[in-house]
């Protein structure tokens, strides 16, 4: 028997996490990589302190239907788990839509999953070759590029987006990064200004946003035929 999907915390209520939708947030807990700008550390390890039971979970979004539209599945990494198709399986029969937030560490597990969803927000660290000073895992790189390609050829809608922490991502490797990815097929890219209140790494230095980081914006704007800002 699959054991349940492990759930370190929610949001009820966002018309942020699902473009166009009501939806609540499901944080699955859990993730193998290491980010050092990460702002929900506690949903790194494998168990959290605050876990909600599935029960629980299915009771809220049976009170629910009729009022939200979708469920978001983020994390940590909901792919990680072997819970998560049987999860979201259940909760689209009490018909809504599903939304997953994943980065995907692991391609297999991801490919598995496109099929049962209807929107993915796919979080792409940075170019292949510098994605482990960012999450700490050696062949981290390939795996997120890996899985952008099975994002980009299922045909599930989506957004691609990077959170920016200027220590660790400066203006000339996010441009070499959006220009890779728009020859990769992106259409939809956001950038998310990092959260420094509560970080995985608590000693990552701060660096000053860029002086020119305006133009960088536009330019941007006019690579990909959907970019938007968030975060500032």
């Amino acid at each position: 028997m699959t054991p349940a999907l492990r759930v370190g915390g929610f949001v009820p209520l966002t018309t942020l996490d699902y473009p166009g939708r009501l939806a609540c947030v499901l944080f699955c807990q859990g993730c193998a990589w290491r980010c050092r700008y990460c702002h929900n550390p506690g949903l790194i390890v494998p168990r959290g302190k605050d876990e909600k039971s599935w029960p629980e979970i299915v009771d809220f979004l049976q009170r629910r239907q009729g009022l939200l539209e979708a469920v978001v599945f983020s994390g940590g990494e909901p792919t990680l788990q072997a819970a998560l198709p049987a999860a979201i399986a259940e909760v689209r029969e009490l018909g809504f839509k599903i939304g997953l937030h994943t980065a995907g560490i692991r391609p297999q597990a991801l490919a598995r999953v496109l099929p049962l969803v209807d929107w993915v927000g796919f979080d792409v660290k940075a170019l292949a070759e510098d994605t482990a000073l960012i999450t700490g895992i050696r062949g981290s790189g390939a795996a997120n590029w890996r899985s952008l390609e099975l994002l980009l050829a299922s045909g599930v809608d989506y957004e691609c987006r990077t959170t920016v922490h200027w220590h660790l991502l400066d203006c000339h490797k996010l441009w070499t990064l959006a220009k890779r990815l728009r020859d990769a097929g992106v259409e939809r890219y956001v950038v998310q200004c990092v959260r420094t209140a509560q970080m995985w790494d608590a000693n990552l230095p701060a660096a000053p946003e860029p002086l020119h980081q305006g133009e960088l914006w536009q330019l941007l704007g006019q690579l990909f035929p959907h970019f938007s800002l968030r975060g500032q």
